[in-house]
């Protein structure tokens, strides 16, 4: 038997608290505050832009495609087709466009640009890659044209919507364009492919891949005004940065408004967040994401790294990889969700941060600004020249940015590519500390670097990975030019 002599309150009952599931909240901003005195008092680092790379850069790759010295065979008749998406997307369709017709000796029509709902860019392949560039520099492989000749519309009533349009299975492959695609083109001496995006198999035979690489690498080059925009921001960041050599970062931020509804993730806008995204997915998705049935779980979306990082947690984490105030950081994105309050902390962290707007007069990007695909373009120019290239969110911009920056600079990518899953358990850790969470970053950092120099495997695209299809192993190269010198 127990006596207990003394009275007792009943009306205090302990509160038991518990923690929210990991990654069911977003904590970044009580992660910010609670390491920014330490990290702004952190005087260890280096310079991190100038010692990132320790892997050996321009040493291992080089471009080696070379263009057909031999005449073309007669056409098989003309391919059309209708690239759909954005900017990059669309850069897919072309490069498919001119292996698809090369493979078929066919003639290629310069490819024709949907507008988009979500883009809403009329902008056609003139306005934005250079054609005559394009077309001479592809003759030896693939004959192109602007138009079709009138004798054969004129079996259409001129009218393409009378022409067979093949509905194409996605990542089809090259063979089946020769059984199906084939004789219908050899009957009707036109055919139509729409949508064309991601028609082609990434896996082809090696003629194929060559196409492609021509195409991507060599042969689209932007308009003159869009590349002469971008290359004068380019030049402007340089000057900027003149205390790092001319170095600096380029970020790819996916925080726009759209990117954000279709990502379903929560972050720490409260009811008006709910409100503009609720409002934004149905506006472009039109009832997708209120099917009778669908379950969305935030917190699990957060844990699989699938959220877009925010500007602030692009901040922390640059921050946590070496890069301190003084660094010069262009950032590529479209309009910010909610702009001046989630990008003060960014700020913050990095005063000297640039954007196209901010480098260039509202004249100078007058003629682009109602064009996303053409702002889109200069964004990639600034970013392909940078030595740091920061990707937070994936899509088909930093993938073509990643091989295009392999073919440019020795077969490496010189890119940062966090580990979002990582990155979500620790801007969800309240415990961490500066230190523990700067060492976390510093080989995240590290593990970007070597795998910056990749192989493609059989069902990687060669527009991330363009080694080995469309460049050499320098010891091989010099090899067979011995061999070929003896």
């Amino acid at each position: 038997m127990l006596f207990y002599m003394g009275t007792v309150s009943f009306d205090v009952v302990p509160v038991i608290k518990h923690r929210p599931a990991v990654g069911s909240v977003y904590r970044s901003p009580q992660l910010y505050d609670k390491l920014r005195p330490e990290m702004d008092a952190d005087n260890s680092s280096t310079d991190a832009i100038l010692t990132i790379w320790k892997h050996p850069k321009g040493a291992e790759w080089r471009p080696c495609l070379r263009n057909s010295s031999e005449g073309l065979p007669e056409s098989n008749g003309y391919v059309y087709v209708e690239a759909n998406g954005g900017l990059n997307q669309q850069r897919t369709s072309i490069c498919n466009a001119v292996a698809v017709a090369g493979y078929l000796n066919a003639t290629l029509v310069i490819p024709n640009f949907h507008f988009h709902s979500i883009w809403r860019d009329p902008s056609k392949f003139t306005d934005i890659y250079d054609e005559d560039y394009f077309v001479s520099t592809l003759k030896n492989d693939v004959r192109i044209v602007n138009t079709i000749p009138e004798y054969i519309m004129e079996r259409f009533d001129h009218n393409m919507s009378n022409v067979h349009n093949f509905r194409i299975k996605a990542w089809s492959p090259i063979g089946y364009y020769k059984d199906a695609v084939l004789p219908k083109l050899l009957e009707e001496k036109v055919i139509r492919i729409s949508p064309f995006a991601n028609r082609l198999s990434f896996d082809a035979p090696p003629t194929v891949q060559r196409l492609r690489c021509l195409a991507n690498y060599q042969a689209l080059r932007f308009s003159n005004p869009v590349l002469t925009m971008g290359e004068t921001l380019v030049a402007r960041m340089k000057e900027r940065s003149a205390n790092s050599s001319g170095k600096y970062v380029s970020v790819h931020l996916r925080f726009e408004e759209d990117m954000v509804a279709f990502s379903c993730c929560i972050f720490d806008g409260g009811g008006k967040e709910k409100e503009d995204m609720d409002a934004a997915r149905e506006r472009g998705w039109k009832g997708k994401f209120t099917k009778r049935g669908r379950v969305i779980r935030p917190g699990a979306i957060r844990l699989n790294g699938k959220c877009p990082l925010t500007p602030l947690e692009v901040g922390l984490m640059l921050r946590g990889m070496g890069f301190d105030k003084s660094t010069f950081i262009f950032l590529a994105s479209g309009k910010i969700y909610d702009a001046e309050r989630n990008m003060a902390p960014l700020l913050e962290m990095f005063p000297l941060l640039q954007t196209k707007e901010m480098l260039a007069s509202q004249e100078e990007l007058a003629p682009f600004q109602n064009y996303s695909s053409r702002m889109a373009a200069i964004d990639y120019t600034v970013c392909l020249h940078s030595e740091v290239f920061v990707t937070t969110q994936g899509g088909n911009f930093p993938h073509f940015l990643l091989g295009h920056r392999r073919y440019l600079y020795g077969g490496h990518s010189q890119t940062i590519k966090p580990d979002k899953r990582k990155l979500a358990l620790l801007f969800d850790n309240p415990n961490i500390g500066w230190k523990s969470f700067r060492r976390q970053m510093l080989s995240m950092r590290a593990h970007s670097d070597s795998k910056g120099i990749e192989l493609k495997r059989p069902n990687d695209s060669i527009y991330s990975f363009p080694c080995p299809d469309c460049m050499c192993h320098v010891n091989k190269a010099e090899d067979s030019r011995s061999s070929s010198a003896m």
